[in-house]
C-alpha cells in the first residue's frame, strides 16, 4: 500500500507523549481522571472504521463525551485527520479506496502530531489486510495497537483467528505483545476476558467486563475508538489505552446487571457510558500492575 510520507511531531492536544522512564504508574485515580478530562473537553475522534460498526463507534463515543467524524473517502480523509485530536483507523471491512484513505489519514496525523489508533481486526487468516497492518507497522507509529490475542500474535506471524474472533488466550500473546511495543515504541493491548496491555516496560491486566461485550457486533472496535479518544486527552499512551478499557468494560458490568440479552444490553452500555462517573471508574476498575 502506497503511504504518503510523514514527519510525527508531538501531539497539540495532549502534549508530549509520556516517555517510558517519566511516565507514572497507573491507577484508578488516574483512570477517573482522565475520564473527567475527557468530557471536560469532547475530542473530536476521526474513524477510519468497518462498515459493519460504524454506526454503534460513533454512538459509544458520543455517549462517553467525544465527537465522532467517519470520513473514509480518500479526498477528505487526510483534511480530516489534520483536524481531528485523534485518529482511528480500524481493518474490519477493507476495501482499495478506504485502504488509501487510511494511508492519507495516517499521514495526515503524524505531521500534526495527532495520536492514532491501529486496529488490526481480523489479520493473519487473510493476506491483504494482514499486509495493511504491517505496512502501517513498518512505515509509520501507531500510539496503541489494540487487538485480541490471535490479531496481536499474527502481527508476529501467527495464524491469526476466526475471522474477528480469537482462538488464543490473552496470555499466550503477552510475549507478542511485548515485543511489538518495544519494536515500534507503542503501546499494545490485548482485549479478552482480561485485558493486557503493555508500553513494553510497564504492564497492566485489567478484569472487569461481561461476556455480553462478545454477543454483540463492535465491542472490541468501539473499545479502540475509545482508547483514540482518551489519546487525545492524555500525554501517557498506557493511561489512555486502560482508561478507555476501564470505562467500557465497567459501563459493560453495569448496563449487564440490568439486560436480559445482547439487545437489552447494547442499549443499556450506552446509557451506562453516559452515566459513568470518573469516581464509579476509580472506584470499580479492577487494575493489577503487573511491572
Amino acid at each position: 500500500m502506497p503511504t504518503p510520507s510523514a514527519t510525527p511531531v508531538s501531539p497539540a492536544c495532549a502534549g508530549a507523549p509520556a516517555t517510558r522512564a517519566t511516565a507514572p504508574p497507573v491507577s484508578p485515580a488516574a483512570v477517573g481522571r482522565a475520564l473527567a478530562d475527557l468530557r471536560a473537553h469532547a475530542p473530536l475522534v476521526h474513524c477510519l472504521t468497518n462498515h459493519v460498526v460504524a454506526h454503534w463507534t460513533a454512538n459509544v463515543l458520543l455517549a462517553v463525551g467525544a465527537q465522532p467524524t467517519m470520513v473514509d473517502n480518500v479526498e477528505e480523509a487526510g483534511p480530516s485527520a489534520r483536524r481531528a485530536d485523534a485518529l482511528l483507523i480500524n481493518l474490519g471491512t477493507p476495501q482499495e479506496s478506504t485502504t488509501a484513505a487510511t494511508a492519507h489519514a495516517v499521514a495526515a496525523a503524524e505531521r500534526a502530531g495527532t495520536p492514532w489508533v491501529l486496529d488490526p481486526v481480523g489479520v493473519g487468516g487473510l493476506v491483504w489486510r494482514t499486509r495493511t497492518a504491517l505496512d502501517l507497522l513498518a512505515r509509520h507509529r501507531p500510539t496503541i495497537v489494540r487487538g485480541n490475542a490471535s490479531e496481536v500474535l499474527a502481527l508476529r506471524g501467527g495464524a491469526g483467528g476466526r475471522g474477528p474472533e480469537s482462538v488464543d488466550d490473552v496470555a499466550t500473546a503477552i510475549p507478542a505483545a511485548d515485543a511489538l511495543a518495544r519494536e515500534h515504541a507503542a503501546v499494545v493491548a490485548v482485549s479478552g476476558a482480561t485485558d493486557f496491555l503493555t508500553d513494553g516496560a510497564r504492564a497492566l491486566r485489567l478484569a472487569n467486563g461481561t461476556p455480553l461485550l462478545t454477543r454483540i457486533t463492535g465491542g472490541g472496535c468501539a473499545l479502540g475508538a475509545l482508547m483514540a479518544a482518551f489519546s487525545a486527552v492524555t500525554p501517557d499512551p498506557l493511561l489512555a489505552a486502560t482508561a478507555a478499557t476501564a470505562t467500557l468494560t465497567v459501563a459493560a458490568e453495569h448496563a449487564a446487571a440490568r439486560s436480559t440479552g445482547p439487545g437489552s444490553f447494547a442499549v443499556a452500555l450506552l446509557d451506562d457510558l453516559a452515566a459513568l462517573t470518573p469516581t464509579s471508574a476509580s472506584d470499580q476498575v479492577r487494575l493489577e500492575a503487573q511491572r
